[in-house]
């Protein structure tokens, strides 16, 4: 009986050892062979770079007030459970058109698309001169945001608040990989001027703090694909699993009952 009950333990152990590959630390830890302080990460400079269907708030301010008031435009906006004549009033946004203008107060038509942030202000500052000296030009990107799916704890849509996100800082947004996130293949899916690029970055290289991709751009789209440990268990498939789980515990009582 027990030579029977170690013929069937033998070719189960062999199924649970094929597909439940062990993940090594290579393929989990990140930024591999770094020494803090050895070597100095060359300095990336990022700025966002400003795009169709961006949508802008632009403020314009001046030592002289009312001199910037005419190029400061607000809205209302009602809410139907607020009584007609009261609202909340806030400034105009700004949607970047398909040809990268926006129509803006007293200056008309201004092309910003393709330019950073802090040449789109200093053009504004150049239109601005005779109008207005030394102003001051405060632009932010109100819908810059970023989407996380695949091996992620919390995959969606995130709204960033700054001008930049690293793909480390947008990873701790969605509660960083699974396990089973393959951390040296992560797709980033970016678009620049109408055209779609995708690329695959390695997180466990110490390289990727000098990547292009170190810094996310509005309106990426990272996926985070599977490891083999996650893809090898889809391929057992859940009856199998079950069938497997269900002999391992026949076993386990064969063996007690000869034991007793």
């Amino acid at each position: 009986m027990k030579n029977t009950i170690l013929k069937l333990t033998c070719p189960l152990l062999f199924v649970f050892i094929l597909f439940s590959s062990c993940v090594s630390k290579e393929k989990i830890i990140y930024l591999q062979n770094s020494k803090v302080g050895s070597e100095s990460i060359s300095k990336i400079s990022y700025e966002p770079i400003l795009q169709p269907d961006d949508v802008l708030m632009i403020t314009i301010s001046a030592e002289n007030q009312e001199l910037a008031i005419p190029y400061n435009l607000y809205t209302v906006n009602f809410q139907s459970n607020v009584e007609i004549g009261t609202g909340q009033q806030r400034l105009q946004t700004f949607l970047i058109d398909k040809e990268g203008n926006i129509d803006f107060p007293l200056l008309g038509k201004i092309k910003l698309g393709g330019l950073t942030r802090i040449e789109a202000i200093n053009k504004f500052k150049n239109l601005l001169e005779s109008h207005i000296k030394e102003a001051t030009v405060n632009l932010r990107i109100l819908n810059f945001k970023i989407s996380l799916i695949g091996e992620v704890n919390k995959p969606g849509v995130y709204s960033v608040q700054s001008d930049r996100i690293t793909l480390f800082e947008a990873l701790s947004l969605a509660g960083d990989l699974t396990i089973y996130g393959n951390r040296n293949s992560i797709i980033i899916i970016r678009e620049n001027e109408g055209v779609r690029s995708i690329e695959k970055v390695d997180i466990t290289k110490r390289d990727f703090l000098n990547s292009s991709y170190y810094y996310l751009s509005q309106n990426d789209q990272v996926y985070v694909e599977p490891n083999k440990t996650k893809v090898n268990a889809s391929v057992i498939g859940p009856n199998i699993t079950a069938g497997l789980s269900a002999l391992s515990l026949i076993i386990t009582i064969l063996a007690l009952t000869i034991k007793f």
